[in-house]
């Protein structure tokens, strides 16, 4: 398995960080997270990898969105109560609008592997969360107020909504190597091909249609709420190509969304 690097935390002290913040720090099951010291542990580690990329996250968009706020990031640990319904690796990571968190179970990513034949690696784990801290942006900034999902189709809202999350998870990835810390390291390495494409393996593995496939039923465009494979793939390299200002996917026809 490739490793994404991040590269701020090799020799470095976490604890102040990730452990011991307050605010919109990560947590696991409520807690700070406490096992995450090292630029080692965010390699090897799914939750420490989500924690620490979070930071990198939260950095990209107060540099972006004036008045940005960092959400809460809570690593689920079996399953936890939130203002929008159970948290747990059944209902996948998703964000709760009415707790400004996020909530990820990283078992969800076996999952992903086992039913969804993806690899799930690394930057596709990043991709998930960046995606996430995609919809709490879309909170702050009035989009879901705007555009309530109050329907499903191919060129809903809620696909709308969804697409622009993958978009702005592209964005990200695509400046996540070019954010440096104060001493000028870079948080991450620039991702290789290959995890730029199990990224985008996982993008088209949560695609409505390829889901309703695997289901074993029909492709019904009527019934999506994500959008198709081939949309979420396309929609996070143009964030990846280019970037925030290439986003705005309410403002494209339906047959061209």
């Amino acid at each position: 398995v490739v490793v994404l690097l991040i590269s701020l935390f090799t020799n470095t002290d976490l604890t102040g960080l990730i452990g011991g913040g307050t605010g919109g720090g990560p947590q696991s099951g409520g807690e700070a997270i406490a096992n995450c010291e090292t630029g080692a542990d965010a390699n090897s580690d799914d939750s420490c990898r989500l924690a620490a990329a979070s930071l990198n996250i939260d950095q990209f968009w107060q540099e972006r969105l004036d008045g940005y706020r960092e959400p809460q990031l809570i690593i689920v640990d079996q399953s936890t109560g939130t203002s929008c319904g159970t948290a747990s690796n059944a209902t996948g990571p998703f964000y709760c609008p009415p707790d400004e968190t996020v909530y990820v179970d990283p078992t969800f990513f076996a999952i992903l592997r086992e039913q969804y034949d993806t690899t799930a690696g690394p930057l596709a784990q990043l991709y998930v969360l960046a995606h996430e801290y995609g919809h709490h942006v879309q909170n702050l900034t009035g989009v879901m107020e705007q555009y309530p999902n109050n329907g499903t189709g191919p060129d809903s809202n809620g696909v709308r909504t969804e697409l622009q999350a993958d978009c702005f998870a592209g964005a990200w990835v695509a400046a996540a190597g070019d954010q440096v810390d104060e001493d000028g390291t870079p948080y991450l390495q620039p991702p290789t091909a290959q995890q730029v494409n199990d990224a985008l393996a996982a993008a088209a593995a949560v695609g409505d249609d390829h889901i309703q496939a695997e289901s074993g039923r029909g492709i019904n465009p009527e019934s999506w709420t994500h959008g198709s494979s081939e949309q979420r793939r396309r929609w996070f390299d143009a964030g990846r190509e280019g970037g925030v200002n290439a986003c705005d996917t309410f403002a494209v026809a339906g047959q061209d969304l």
